[in-house]
């Protein structure tokens, strides 16, 4: 008995909820399916999703992609990159610096490089040195995203100097200002 209530219940939201509608034409999106789909809109065109919730318009053709958790898929994405054997290439440089949060010109102070450089890495103009890949990798694996610019601003710009750097011992170190 309780269960048929359950169901009527369901059965009574589902009734209110508007029909999904395409973008498009306007015409009611198909039931949801399991499918593949290329996630272009990472910025790279070789990445997969597998059984995602995807509507079809039956009109024109027009896919909905219902994409859960995108954070944590981008993560996995961004340590995917990171880990793989092969040399990064221009998009994928592209996807790990924005994963980061970075724009061209933080990545640029990090790499200790001009803006000008991370852009031609990232149009393929210019192969990125091992270093500065190592870097970018190392960044993805170890970092969290950038949600606090601070850090940016306090970055040295001038040539470097020596500075002292005290240390006091009572049961262990600790910087002495």
């Amino acid at each position: 008995m309780r269960m048929a209530e359950t169901s009527s219940i369901e059965d009574a939201e589902v009734a209110k909820m508007k029909p999904i509608t395409c973008t498009r034409c306007g015409t009611v999106m198909g039931p949801k399916q399991q499918k593949s789909h290329r996630y272009t809109a990472s910025g790279l065109d070789n990445v997969v999703l597998v059984g995602v919730d995807v509507r079809t318009c039956p009109n024109c053709g027009n896919e909905s992609v219902a994409i859960p958790r995108i954070s944590e898929l981008h993560k996995k994405l961004a340590q995917a990159v990171a880990e793989q054997a092969e040399k990064l290439v221009p998009g994928e440089v592209r996807f790990l610096r924005k994963y980061l949060g970075w724009s061209g010109v933080d990545f640029a102070r990090y790499a200790g490089v001009t803006p000008e450089t991370v852009s031609r890495w990232e149009n393929g103009a210019h192969v990125m040195g091992p270093v500065s890949e190592r870097l970018l990798r190392l960044c993805a694996l170890k970092m969290d995203p950038v949600d606090d610019y601070s850090v940016l601003g306090k970055m040295a710009t001038e040539e470097p100097q020596a500075r002292e750097i005290r240390l006091t011992i009572t049961t262990e170190w600790k910087a002495a200002g």
